[in-house]
């Protein structure tokens, strides 16, 4: 797919709604030229913070009054949903009571008591479809548009459009929950099809960043220098030999951007600098937000040093007990700790973004693989505490890059099964 088709498929769905304005940036793509769209650009670089296992979008921003009167009631619909556990319960009202917040009003649950009170920065898109009720093709489509791997994730289509803002630094950075990897682990940051210099790079947030960045204490900077030099001769050999100059000088880059995040690593993942307050605001100081608020400031610290893209993960893959926000079998326990994790540092990120100036020309999407169903996973005639996967309605929201703040978009039917207004589609 050329630059040219992509900016065409990217004006449909979500990718229109998010992306179209970072591929007018006013850098050349490559040394051939630029896109030359007739816009200046709103958005230079993009944060997306991903809630995996599916957040319960009836308990968090889809605020559905008319649910609590067909409390512990069957549900009356002639089709089945396609569901993942197949145990179809009665359906339960929103577990967090919601207030609207700001002077938008944007309705949003007691469960992001701190999102809430940057409500007047949202942009809320509550009529999210998705073709999967699995978790690893549904965070796929989530991160490509497309349900089956090998296709070049949000992350790479941007460095790809963009190129990079710094020589010292990815474009593409992966924070991932320093509790484990995603459903379907590394190629939810895969190039796909386009050259390796655009894949991800997933730091390591429970120790050293870059693992194998450095050489071995017993190799000298003149040895490491000189094996750098012979790897650049038997680069340009294959190149005179093969021809596959692309290839290969995909890979001299990569190379050669390794040896530069050698001096920048340490720096930019040096928080102990930052102060007191700002180290507080982020939740650094305490549990449980300790984990993700480091990685809420770094990524913040990441964008001031030219980095284009940074996909800020929260939630691990499968497991018991679980380390997502996979709710199946207690809502209010699964969403209540995972909640505590992120919500504050989340909310401090936005703000901190606005006090620098960066959050004009910053996109924040704060999205899920699928929402959760109003119905219990349950037997027919019970009451469950938890909600199965639920691809027909779910809500994300977006901040900055632009965006009007303090609206919603699109709407799910009276007890938020099923998209009603509006539909966006990953792809």
């Amino acid at each position: 797919m050329s630059r040219r088709e992509w900016l065409s498929w990217a004006t449909h769905g979500l990718a229109g709604a998010a992306l179209t304005d970072l591929f007018a940036a006013d850098r050349p793509v490559s040394a051939g030229g630029g896109v030359g769209l007739h816009h200046l650009p709103r958005s230079k670089r993009v944060i997306h913070i991903c809630l995996m296992g599916g957040l319960s979008h009836l308990d968090s921003f889809d605020f559905k009054p008319e649910i609590a009167k067909f409390h512990n009631q069957s549900l009356q619909y002639d089709e089945r949903p396609a569901t993942f556990f197949n145990r179809i319960g009665l359906i339960r009202k929103n577990d967090w009571e919601f207030q609207q917040r700001g002077r938008s009003g944007l309705w949003i649950s007691n469960l992001f008591p701190h999102i809430a009170g940057v409500a007047d920065e949202l942009t809320v898109i509550r009529s999210m479809v998705t073709d999967s009720a699995n978790h690893t093709p549904a965070t796929f489509q989530q991160n490509s548009g497309f349900q089956l791997n090998g296709f070049p994730v949000m992350g790479s289509w941007i460095s790809y459009g963009l190129g990079m803002d710094t020589e010292n630094l990815p474009a593409y950075v992966v924070l991932p929950d320093a509790r484990g990897y995603p459903a379907g682990g590394t190629i939810n940051w895969s190039n796909g099809f386009l050259p390796s210099l655009h894949q991800g790079v997933a730091f390591n947030t429970k120790g050293t960043p870059i693992p194998d960045l450095f050489p071995p204490s017993g190799i000298s900077p003149e040895t490491d220098a000189a094996s750098r030099q012979l790897l650049r001769q038997l680069n340009a050999q294959d190149i005179n030999r093969h021809g596959r100059e692309d290839a290969v000088m995909a890979r001299v880059r990569s190379h050669e951007l390794a040896a530069r995040m050698q001096l920048t690593i340490p720096e930019v993942t040096a928080i102990d600098g930052e102060s007191e307050s700002t180290r507080e605001m982020y939740g650094l100081n305490q549990e449980p937000t300790r984990d993700f608020g480091r990685n809420c400031l770094l990524s913040r610290r990441l964008l001031e040093r030219g980095v284009r893209f940074i996909q800020l993960i929260s939630g691990g893959s499968f497991g018991s007990p679980r380390i997502n926000w996979d709710g199946h079998e207690d809502m209010k326990k699964n969403h209540s700790r995972e909640a505590q994790r992120i919500d504050q540092p989340v909310a401090a990120l936005i703000r901190d973004l606005r006090q620098r100036g960066m959050l004009d020309d910053t996109l924040v999407l704060f999205t899920t693989e699928f929402g959760r169903t109003p119905y219990t996973q349950s037997n027919d005639d019970e009451l469950g505490a938890g909600r199965d996967h639920n691809m027909y309605g779910f809500s994300l929201w977006m901040a900055g890059g632009g965006l009007k703040p303090g609206v919603a978009y699109g709407s799910t039917d009276e007890i938020g099964w099923k998209t009603a207004e509006k539909p966006v589609y990953w792809h």
